[in-house]
């Protein structure tokens, strides 16, 4: 018997398109799914985030011409979907990675 999927917990952001190519929306949903259904993902898809906290990821989709991340936090039952932004230079913005904190504390103070 398969375990249930987890959930996707949307604190912040969309997927949808515009300003993902169509393209990038389905590859970031079939990620979003392997997560759901509790696969482990890499390198280049996705990659640990210890500045955020514990549990939590970036995934990477390439668009034509955009590097989208997903920030999120993996629970026991659910995938946290934290904050959605384009990337534009190596090193994660400050402001996105504070931000991202806030969110995953009262996220888990609310639990």
């Amino acid at each position: 018997m398969r375990k249930a999927d987890k959930d996707l917990v949307w604190l912040q952001g969309a997927i949808k398109t515009p300003p993902f190519s169509k393209e990038a929306r389905i590859e970031a949903g079939v990620l979003l799914r392997k997560l759901q259904q509790g696969e482990k993902l890499s390198l280049p898809h996705s990659r640990p985030i210890p500045s955020i906290g514990p549990g939590c990821h970036e995934l990477r989709v390439m668009d034509r011409d955009v590097a989208w991340r997903i920030f999120h936090y993996i629970d026991a039952d659910a995938i946290v979907l934290l904050e959605i932004t384009d990337k534009k230079t190596r090193q994660t913005r400050q402001r996105v990675i504070v931000t991202c904190r806030e969110r995953l504390a009262r996220y888990k103070a609310a639990k």
